[in-house]
């Protein structure tokens, strides 16, 4: 259940919306756009074969829709008042944090632009109507999930509970002490998909191997005395980029020799309310 929608301007200035409660002069009589958005699938179709085939898919932008009713205490303020505030959090083109509560479930966040802020102005119950648009359609709980390992020679993997309900990326971390030539990173999905990033390259004591495979910021760097560097074309041309989907999914590093310190960092992200 929803309680509680804040929004943070681009100068960091805060907005309290909480649901069944006036008392900001802010009456939360709707939002729209809180479900899975609409997937954009790609598929063809073959002379002499029944059907389509399937392609790719891909989820589009989220609107997010806001009706708020203007309750204002006459006696300290008016409905001027309330929709000129409301202006410096919702102009349009401008960039907005929003964050949702809800009772038993972790706050998530999403960014977006406002499209449009439309008041009814010539009426006796004052609203006005807002549109943003979230280009990433993602709500995602802003802390993160850090997750310690070591390398190992076997098979011996380590459980990442995913809460998550679409995929995600990593940020992995390998704090390298002794000397390697070579590493492997494997993910086995909760329906049983494997996939390996391998990685050629020589590595000394001190060394701090950084992998993101988060869509829109995937990067691999070594870090040498303080000096970074991609290390892209030391991975495999037959490796995966590793995303996590919602369960349990399985993550080792292979290398051989002693144990190697890593982390794996990543965020819960969910596509719908």
């Amino acid at each position: 259940m929803l309680t509680k929608v804040e929004v943070r301007n681009n100068r960091g200035d805060l907005l309290l919306l909480p649901l069944e409660d006036v008392q900001t002069g802010y009456l939360v009589q709707d939002i729209g756009g809180l479900g899975p958005v609409k997937a954009t699938i790609v598929s063809s179709s073959f002379a002499q074969l029944d059907g389509v085939q399937y392609h790719s898919s891909r989820r589009e932008a989220r609107n997010l829709t806001f009706r708020l009713g203007l309750e204002p205490d006459y006696r300290t303020g008016s409905v001027q008042k309330l929709r000129k505030a409301l202006y410096s959090f919702f102009m349009t083109k401008s960039s907005v944090d929003l964050t949702f509560f809800m009772l038993d479930e972790p706050d998530v966040n999403i960014s977006g632009r406002v499209e449009s802020c439309e008041p009814a102005l010539f009426t006796d119950e004052p609203a006005v109507d807002i549109s943003v648009m979230c280009f990433d359609p993602d709500f995602y709980n802003p802390d993160p999930v850090i997750v310690s390992g070591t390398s190992t020679a076997d098979t011996t993997e380590n459980l990442l509970d995913y809460d998550g309900t679409v995929e995600t990326g990593i940020l992995f971390t390998l704090n390298v002490n002794r000397t390697e030539d070579a590493f492997t990173l494997y993910h086995r999905a909760p329906n049983g998909d494997v996939r390996t990033m391998d990685f050629a390259i020589p590595l000394l004591n001190a060394d701090v191997v950084e992998v993101s495979t988060i869509r829109g910021a995937k990067s691999a760097t070594l870090t040498r005395s303080g000096s970074s560097t991609s290390i892209m074309k030391s991975l495999s041309p037959q490796s995966g980029w590793i995303e996590l989907t919602q369960g349990d999914n399985h993550f080792r590093v292979y290398a051989t020799g002693a144990g190697i310190p890593y982390t794996v960092e990543y965020l819960n992200k969910y596509g719908g309310l």
